[in-house]
C-alpha cells in the first residue's frame, strides 16, 4: 500500500466525510488514490484560502476537526484561514503537497519552505519524511488538533512521499480523537471549592463566556450554573450562543463588537467575573477598558489553556480545565452546599434596563429609512429564519449588528464570526463548509460588498454544492468600516481616500454564477423577499442597499462617544 492510499483509509477511519480543498500538480498521486475512497468526499473550491476557511466553518459546526488540502504553489494562500483557526482555537487537519524535499534548495517551481511559513500559525507543523510514519502522523495530528486548547495541525507530504509504498502500514485510528473534545480535563476539586465560594460571597457577580464554551458544548452546564447562583451571563460575540438570549439572567454580548451598553456595564460594575473559555482578547473587553486593567473585581477564570488564564487580568482563581467537564463538577458541588438564593433586586433592576433598551432598539427597527436601516433588516431577517437555520457573517456592517440585535432565544451553536483575526473574505467559503456540517439548515450567509471582492469566485462553488445557502450582500459601495474610522479619528475630509468603489452589477455576477437573485431598494420589499428567499432549497443571493458606516455609526464603545462628540447618526 502507497502513503496517499494510507491517507485515505486513516481519513476514513476517522470519519472524514468532506476535505475541502483544490487540484494541483503536486498532489495527484494522492488524488489518484482518493478516487478508489468516495466515502471521504472531495469538496473542490476556487482558493485555498476559501478551503481553510471552509474547514474553519465546518469544524465550528460539526464538532469535528475540519480538513482542508492545497499543493504546494497554494500553501501560502492558505495562511489567512489557517491563521484565524489558530487564534479561534478551531480544530483543523491542514495538508499541503510540496515537492521532493532534496530539490528545496535547487530553486524548483512551486518550491517553498513550508514548515517555517506555517509553524507559527499552527499547533504543529509536521512534514513527512519516510512514508511508513504517515499513519502516526496523521494520529498525532488529529490528537493535537482535538485536545487541550484545539487548533490547526499542518502536514506537508511530498510527492515523492505520496507514493512511496508502505510495508506494514498500521492503520489504527484512535477514536477519542475523531471529535473535539477529544479528552476533558477537570480543574482542581480544592480550586473549584474555592471558585464556588467567590462566586457565592459576590453582590455582583457575572459571567462572561468566550468561545471556548461553544467548542466545549458547555452552554447547558453554564445555564444551570448561573440559575443556581442568580448570576447573569454574558457572551462575547465569538462566543454568541453560550447562553440562551431569550434567558431572564442574559445581558447578550459583551465588549467592543456587538456588546450592548447594558451588558457593558454589568461588567463594569461587577465584584466578581467569571469567565468560561474566554481568552480576555480586546475584542471581548474593549481593549482592556471592560473591566478596566485596574478592575477591583475579583476573577475566576476558567480556560483549557493555562496560557490564556490571568494573561491580561490579575486571577482570584485560576481553573485550568475542560469547560463542560469542570463546570459539571461545580455544579454537583455547589448543589450540595447550602441553598443559594437569587440576587432579585439586581437582577429586576438589570431586566428593567434591558426592557427600556429593548423599547429604543424596537422604534429602530421600525425605520421605513431608504436606504435600509440596519436595525430594520435585523428585524426582517428574524422574522424570516426557518426553526432550523445557520448564519455565517463577515466583520463590519453583517457581524455588528447581528451580535447586537439578533437575539439567539436557544442555546448552541448557530451563528459564526471570525473575530479572532477579522479578515475580509470569510462568510461565503465558510458558508460552504457550514452546508456540509449542517447540511439540514438553512445557512444565511451575511456578506459586505468589500469581503465581497475577495471570494466572488466561490459562488461558483455555491452554485455546485447546491442547497439552501443564502447569500445577503450590503452594498454600502466602499470599505465602510475604514470610513467610518476615518471620520471618528482623523475628520470627514480622509472618509473617501482608499475606500470607495465605483457601481457593481452584483446582481448580474450572481446570475452569471447561476444564483438566483434579487435586489432590494425599499423597507416594505424586505421581509417578502427574505422569507420568500430563505424558505427555497437552492442557493439565493439578495443584494441590499445600505448605508457606509460613517453616515450611520454602528454601537461600538469607542465609537459612540465620539459620535456623540461630532454630533453624527449613531446607534447606541
Amino acid at each position: 500500500m502507497n502513503a496517499s492510499k494510507a491517507l485515505m483509509e486513516l481519513l476514513k477511519g476517522y470519519g472524514v466525510g468532506e476535505v475541502f480543498g483544490l487540484p494541483g500538480e503536486t498532489t495527484l498521486p494522492l488524488y489518484k488514490e482518493w478516487m478508489g475512497t468516495p466515502e471521504v468526499k472531495h469538496v473542490m473550491m476556487r482558493d485555498e484560502r476559501s478551503a481553510a476557511f471552509a474547514a474553519d466553518a465546518y469544524a465550528r459546526f460539526s464538532f469535528r476537526p475540519g480538513i482542508c488540502e492545497g499543493p504546494s504553489v497554494g500553501a501560502t494562500h492558505m495562511i489567512p484561514g489557517v491563521a484565524e483557526a489558530y487564534k479561534a482555537s478551531i480544530p483543523m487537519l491542514v495538508l499541503t503537497s510540496d515537492i521532493p524535499l532534496h530539490y528545496e534548495r535547487r530553486n524548483t517551481l512551486t518550491g517553498v519552505d513550508q514548515t517555517a511559513m506555517f509553524e507559527g500559525i499552527t499547533k504543529e507543523s509536521i512534514t513527512v519524511t519516510e512514508a511508513s510514519d504517515l499513519p502516526s502522523i496523521v494520529r498525532r495530528a488529529f490528537r493535537l488538533a482535538t485536545t487541550g486548547k484545539p487548533g490547526p495541525v499542518h502536514i506537508r507530504f511530498p510527492i515523492d512521499k505520496q507514493r512511496e509504498e508502505i510495508g506494514d502500514p498500521q492503520l489504527y485510528v484512535q477514536a477519542d480523537f475523531k471529535v473535539c473534545p477529544g479528552h476533558r480535563p477537570v480543574a482542581e476539586l480544592a480550586k473549584l471549592s474555592e471558585a464556588l465560594k467567590v462566586l457565592g460571597s459576590a453582590q455582583r457577580p457575572v459571567i462572561v463566556c468566550g468561545q471556548g464554551v461553544l467548542l466545549s458544548q458547555a452552554w447547558g452546564e453554564v445555564q444551570v450554573l448561573a440559575e443556581l447562583y442568580g448570576v447573569p451571563v454574558g457572551t462575547t460575540i465569538n462566543g454568541k450562543g453560550a447562553f440562551p438570549e431569550a434567558h431572564p439572567l442574559s445581558i447578550g454580548v459583551t465588549g467592543s463588537r456587538g456588546g450592548s451598553t447594558l451588558a457593558n456595564k454589568v461588567i463594569d460594575e461587577a465584584d466578581v467575573i467569571l469567565y468560561v473559555g474566554c481568552s480576555t482578547d480586546s475584542t471581548a473587553t474593549d481593549m482592556w477598558k471592560t473591566p478596566g486593567l485596574d478592575t477591583q473585581a475579583k476573577i475566576i477564570h476558567l480556560n483549557v489553556d493555562e496560557g490564556e488564564i490571568g494573561n491580561n487580568y490579575p486571577v482570584e482563581v485560576a481553573l485550568i480545565g475542560d469547560a463542560a467537564a469542570t463546570l459539571r463538577v461545580m455544579v454537583e458541588v455547589a448543589e450540595k452546599q447550602e441553598k443559594k438564593v437569587r440576587k432579585l433586586p439586581r437582577i429586576k433592576a438589570i431586566q428593567k434596563e434591558r426592557e427600556e433598551y429593548d423599547a429604543y432598539v424596537a422604534g429602530l427597527m421600525a425605520s421605513n429609512e431608504v436606504p435600509i436601516h440596519p436595525l430594520r433588516f435585523v428585524k426582517e431577517l428574524r422574522d424570516a429564519l426557518p426553526k432550523d437555520y445557520a448564519i455565517v457573517t463577515d466583520v463590519g456592517v453583517a457581524a455588528i449588528y447581528t451580535a447586537a440585535f439578533l437575539r439567539q432565544a436557544e442555546a448552541g451553536r448557530r451563528m459564526i464570526f471570525n473575530y479572532a483575526m477579522g479578515s475580509l473574505g470569510y462568510a461565503i467559503p465558510a458558508s460552504i463548509g457550514a452546508r456540509y456540517a449542517r447540511p439540514n439548515s438553512a445557512v444565511v450567509t451575511l456578506v459586505g460588498d468589500g469581503s465581497f471582492g475577495f471570494t466572488a469566485g466561490e459562488l461558483e462553488t455555491v452554485a455546485r454544492v447546491g442547497g439552501p445557502n443564502h447569500i445577503i450582500l450590503f452594498n454600502n459601495q466602499s470599505f465602510g468600516w475604514i470610513r467610518a474610522e476615518w471620520q471618528l479619528n482623523y475628520g470627514k475630509e480622509y472618509v473617501d481616500f482608499a475606500t470607495n468603489f465605483r457601481p457593481v452589477d452584483y446582481m448580474k455576477i450572481a446570475e452569471g454564477f447561476g444564483l438566483e437573485a434579487t435586489r432590494v431598494g425599499k423597507p416594505d420589499d424586505l421581509g417578502p423577499a427574505l422569507k420568500r428567499n430563505l424558505k427555497k432549497r437552492e442557493p439565493t443571493f439578495t443584494e441590499i442597499i445600505v448605508k457606509p458606516e460613517d453616515k450611520l455609526i454602528p454601537p461600538v464603545p469607542s465609537w459612540i462617544k465620539k459620535a456623540e462628540k461630532q454630533g453624527l447618526s449613531h446607534i447606541k
